[in-house]
C-alpha cells in the first residue's frame, strides 16, 4: 500500500514538473529538453485591429436593404442622428479614435433623471415634436414612429419618458377625449406646458385593469368628481414621470354613479402646480432605483379625495351629466372596457419595434467584433481563427440575424396597420400587437443575451452596450401588458375566430386564419434542400402548426367546458396549448411578412441574400420543439433541418458584415468593440 502511494506521489510529482519545464522553456525561448517531447512553442506576434471592410466584400448594396427595413422617413431618421451625435448633452466620448455616444450610466439615478430631461429639452427646442398631437395623417404618425426608433437606439429611458407623455397621457386625450379635450391639452402637451402621466397601475393590480380599487364619485351639488384611494393596495404604483417631472395624469379608476359601479373610466387630474409642487390631498413617492431604466421617474400616487371638474371625465364612451346620471351610447360593460385599452395598442407597436431595433444593435456589435477577433490556430504557426468563422459561433448569431431581419418585417407591417387604422381594424391590431410586442421582446432578451456572451469577457463592459441593454429592456416583458398573459389573449382569440367559423356557411376570414379553408398541408417524409429552401413549404410547415394547434386548442377547452367548467377556467388550464398556438400565430405571421417583402424585389443579389435569410428564420422555427412534440417532423426529418440550418449559416457568413451595415445604425450608436478594440483598450486611451 506504501508503495502505491509513493508511486502515485511521485507521478504527480513527475507531472508537475513537466508543466513546470514547458512553461519556463516557453518564457525562456529555449529548446525543449529531449526526455520531454512537447509541441513547439513560440511567441505570436502582437495582435493587430484590421478593419473587417478590408477583407469583407458587399454582394448587395446596403442602402437598398436598408431602405427595404426601415421602410420610411430615412431623412428625417438621419437628421436626428445627426443632432444627437453633435450635441454635448447626448455624452459624447472618444474611444479608439471613434466618437460614441450613449447615456453615462455611473451617474446617480438622480442624475440619470435631470439628464433624460435635459436631453428632452433639447430636443423640444429643435423642433423634433412638432405636429406629434396636433398634427394629423399617417405621414405625421410614420415620422413619430421613426423618431422614437432613433431615440430609443440612444437610450431607452428617453424613448419611454416620451412615450408616457406623447402616446399614453397625449394618446388618452386623443382617444377617450372629445373636441373641447383635445383644444384644451393636445397643444399644450405638444409644447410641454404641460407634462403628462398616466396612472393606470397599482400595487395590486398590473394585467388586470378590471380590477384597480382606486374609486371616483360625483358630487352632482358641485358639479365634481372626487377620487380616492381607499387601500394601499390601490395606491398608483410604477407611473413614469409622476415622481420629479409631471403636472398632470390621467387616472383610471372605478366609476361610482348613485351607488352603482359602472366600471372602469379616466379622468384628468393635476397633481402639481407650475412650480412643481405636489398639489393639496395627493402624495407621491419615489419608486426607486430599478435595474434599468433608472432615466426615468417612476413614481406611486394616492389620491385623498381630489377633486376635479366634471369636464375633465374623458367622455367619448361615457358621460355623467350635471346632474349625476350615467350616460352611454356602448350598453355592454365588456366593450367599454375594451374601449379605454385603446391607448395601450400604440404603446405595445412602439415596444415591439423599440425591440428589434435593439436586437438590431446588439447584433451589429456582436457580429463586428466576431469579424475582427481571433481565438486558437488550428495548425502550428498558423494565425489564430476569427470567431465568426468558427460553425458553431456562426450558429450562435446568425439566425438569430435572421429573426431580426423577419422582425423587421413584421415590425413594417404592424406600423402600416397601426396608421391605416379603421374601427373595423382595430381586433386584428389588437390581437398582432399584442402577439408581437411578446414575441419581439422575449426575442430581445434572447438575442442580447447571446451577444454579451458571444462578446466575452468584453459584453460585460458597461461601454460596450450589449449587456446594459439587455438590463435597459428587460422591463419590456411585463409593462403594458405581461407578455404570457398577451399571448393568451392571442390564443383566445383564435378560439373566437374558430368558433365563428363553425356557424353554417361561415368560414375562416381574418388574422390570417383563411389557410384553415384550405386542404391541410402534409409534411413530405423525406425533406430535401430543395424543399427546405422553398417558401411555399416554409409557410405550410407553419401552417401546419398553427392549424393543428388551434384544433387541440378549442379540443381542450371544449372538454373541459362539457365537463361543467367555464370557459375562463377551462383557458387557464390549457395554458400549455395556448403558449404553443400564441408562438405558432406569431411565427406564421412574420413569416408572411417576409414573404411579402421579399415578393417586392426584382431577382438579383438583395432578394438571393434575402432568401437566405428567410429560410433560415423559417428553418429556425421548425427547430420548435411543438414539431417533433405533435409529431409534425420525424426524428430524421428534424436532423435534416438542423444539418441545412447548418449550411445556410456557412452560405451567409460572407454577408454577415454587409447585412449588420444595412441596419443603417451609425457608428457612434455602437460601442468601442465593434471597431478598433485594441486601441480603445490601450495604455494612452486608458490616460483619457
Amino acid at each position: 500500500m506504501a508503495k502505491k502511494e509513493k508511486k502515485t506521489r511521485n507521478s504527480a510529482m513527475d507531472r508537475a514538473f513537466q508543466r513546470t519545464k514547458v512553461l519556463t522553456d516557453h518564457l525562456l525561448q529555449s529548446p525543449p529538453s529531449s526526455s520531454f517531447q512537447t509541441p513547439s512553442l513560440s511567441s505570436n506576434a502582437c495582435l493587430n485591429y484590421s478593419p473587417p471592410e478590408l477583407s469583407e466584400k458587399y454582394a448587395f448594396d446596403i442602402n437598398d436593404m436598408r431602405k427595404l427595413m426601415d421602410g420610411h422617413d430615412l431623412e428625417e431618421r438621419d437628421r436626428l442622428f445627426g443632432m444627437i451625435t453633435q450635441s454635448k448633452v447626448f455624452n459624447p466620448r472618444v474611444r479608439g479614435g471613434k466618437v460614441f455616444v450613449s447615456p453615462d450610466y455611473n451617474q446617480s439615478m438622480e442624475q440619470q433623471r435631470e439628464m433624460t430631461w435635459k436631453r428632452i429639452e433639447y430636443l423640444f427646442e429643435r423642433g423634433v415634436f412638432e405636429g406629434w398631437l396636433t398634427g394629423e395623417g399617417e405621414e405625421i404618425e410614420m415620422r413619430r414612429f421613426a423618431c422614437f426608433e432613433v431615440l430609443g437606439l440612444f437610450d431607452h429611458s428617453i424613448s419611454i419618458k416620451l412615450g408616457v407623455h406623447f402616446f399614453l397621457w397625449g394618446g388618452a386625450i386623443q382617444f377617450f377625449g372629445t373636441k373641447h379635450h383635445h383644444d384644451k391639452w393636445l397643444r399644450d402637451t405638444e409644447n410641454y406646458l404641460i407634462k403628462g402621466c398616466f396612472a393606470m397601475t397599482e400595487l395590486g393590480h398590473g394585467s388586470n385593469v378590471r380590477g384597480i380599487e382606486t374609486i371616483t364619485t360625483y358630487d352632482s351639488n358641485t358639479g365634481e368628481f372626487v377620487i380616492n384611494t381607499p387601500c394601499e393596495s390601490a395606491q398608483k404604483y410604477w407611473i413614469g414621470g409622476a415622481a420629479n417631472h409631471a403636472t398632470h395624469t390621467i387616472v383610471f379608476s372605478q366609476l361610482n354613479i348613485n351607488g352603482t359601479n359602472q366600471g372602469v373610466h379616466a379622468l384628468i387630474a393635476q397633481i402639481r402646480d407650475a412650480d412643481g409642487n405636489v398639489r393639496p390631498n395627493i402624495r407621491i413617492a419615489d419608486c426607486g432605483h430599478k435595474i434599468g431604466l433608472n432615466g426615468v421617474d417612476n413614481g406611486r400616487i394616492w389620491f385623498d379625495n381630489v377633486r376635479v371638474p366634471r369636464e375633465n371625465l374623458l367622455n367619448s364612451v361615457a358621460d355623467v351629466s350635471p346632474d349625476g346620471k350615467y350616460l352611454s351610447a356602448i350598453k355592454d360593460p365588456d366593450q367599454r372596457f375594451a374601449a379605454f385599452l385603446a391607448p395601450l395598442t400604440a404603446g405595445r407597436v412602439n415596444i415591439a419595434v423599440n425591440a428589434v431595433y435593439q436586437s438590431k444593435v446588439g447584433l451589429a456589435i456582436a457580429i463586428r467584433y466576431a469579424l475582427t477577433r481571433r481565438a486558437f490556430s488550428l495548425k502550428p504557426k498558423e494565425p489564430e481563427v476569427l470567431l465568426l468563422d468558427y460553425p458553431s459561433h456562426q450558429r450562435r448569431l446568425l439566425p438569430l440575424l435572421a429573426k431580426t431581419f423577419a422582425m423587421s418585417f413584421g415590425a413594417n407591417y404592424l406600423k402600416m396597420l397601426y396608421v391605416k387604422r379603421t374601427p373595423q381594424s382595430n381586433k386584428i391590431i389588437h390581437v398582432v400587437s399584442s402577439s408581437f410586442k411578446a414575441t419581439f421582446t422575449w426575442s430581445n432578451m434572447q438575442i442580447l443575451q447571446e451577444c454579451r456572451e458571444a462578446c466575452g469577457g468584453q459584453g460585460l463592459k458597461t461601454e460596450n452596450r450589449v449587456g446594459h441593454l439587455k438590463a435597459e429592456h428587460d422591463v419590456q416583458s411585463t409593462f403594458e401588458g405581461d407578455n404570457n398573459i398577451l399571448m393568451l389573449q392571442v390564443s383566445k382569440a383564435l378560439f373566437a375566430e374558430y368558433m365563428a367559423a363553425q356557424k353554417p356557411n361561415k368560414a375562416f376570414k381574418g388574422l390570417g386564419l383563411e389557410h384553415m379553408n384550405k386542404p391541410c398541408p402534409v409534411i413530405p417524409s423525406q425533406l430535401t434542400t430543395t424543399t427546405l429552401r422553398c417558401s411555399q413549404f416554409q409557410i405550410d410547415a407553419l401552417c401546419l402548426r398553427e392549424r393543428d394547434l388551434l384544433n387541440r386548442f378549442v379540443a381542450e377547452v371544449s372538454q373541459c367546458q362539457a365537463k361543467g367548467e367555464s370557459k375562463e377556467h377551462a383557458f387557464i388550464m390549457s395554458y400549455q396549448l395556448a403558449e404553443d398556438l400564441g408562438k405558432a400565430f406569431s411565427d406564421r405571421t412574420i413569416l408572411q411578412t417576409f414573404v411579402e417583402a421579399e415578393a417586392t424585389l426584382a431577382a438579383g443579389s438583395l432578394k438571393d441574400v434575402l432568401g437566405l435569410l428567410r429560410s433560415l428564420y423559417a428553418l429556425n422555427c421548425l427547430e420548435d420543439g411543438a414539431y417533433l412534440r405533435y409529431g409534425y417532423l420525424s426524428v430524421e426529418n428534424a436532423a435534416t433541418v438542423r444539418r441545412e440550418i447548418t449550411k445556410i449559416c456557412s452560405e451567409l457568413r460572407p454577408h454577415a458584415l454587409a447585412l449588420v451595415s444595412s441596419f443603417g445604425i451609425p457608428d457612434a450608436y455602437l460601442s468601442p468593440i465593434a471597431f478598433n478594440w485594441i486601441d480603445a483598450n490601450s495604455w494612452s486611451s486608458a490616460q483619457h
